[in-house]
């Protein structure tokens, strides 16, 4: 009588790791922070003039620094000319702003914002300065008003 031995294989353990279904999850999440994340930069309205800063240097030659404001309207001004307290358009600015960095090119240059202005101005104005060729511009604000204890 014959007999019939079966060999049974063992398979041998699978030591590797299926990664598709953690790629797909690594990629919905990416999706999920790429659409929520200019969504967190947009923030809160807050009051900035009020900071609790240093204040900034005088130049060496005492030169008075040049200030230019942007009120709760969003209409500039300069604190130059014969009419300081009127308001001024973009390319005006620019070109006065230039003559007395042109003059005297070591004159500082502030932004004094109004709290109710429009971000978006303030920071136009800054651009503006800059093509005027302003090497850098300080920001005025108020010291907040101390808490008492």
């Amino acid at each position: 009588m014959a007999t019939y031995k079966h060999k049974r294989q063992r398979r041998k353990p699978m030591a590797e790791i299926n990664v598709v279904p953690y790629i797909d999850v690594m990629l919905v999440l990416l999706i999920i922070f790429m659409i929520t994340a200019p969504i967190l930069t947009q923030g809160v309205s807050v009051d900035l003039p009020q900071a609790d800063a240093n204040a900034v240097e005088p130049p060496a030659d005492n030169s008075e620094p040049l200030v230019i404001s942007v009120d709760a309207d969003g209409l500039f001004y300069a604190a130059v000319g014969e009419n300081p307290d009127e308001p001024m358009d973009a390319q005006r600015l620019v070109n006065i702003v230039g003559a007395v960095l042109k003059h005297s090119p070591n004159t500082p240059v502030m932004v004094k914002g109004d709290s109710a202005a429009n971000y978006g101005q303030v920071i136009t104005v800054m651009a503006l300065l800059q093509k005027a060729g302003a090497p850098s511009v300080g920001l005025i604000t108020k010291q907040p008003e101390q808490i008492a204890n």
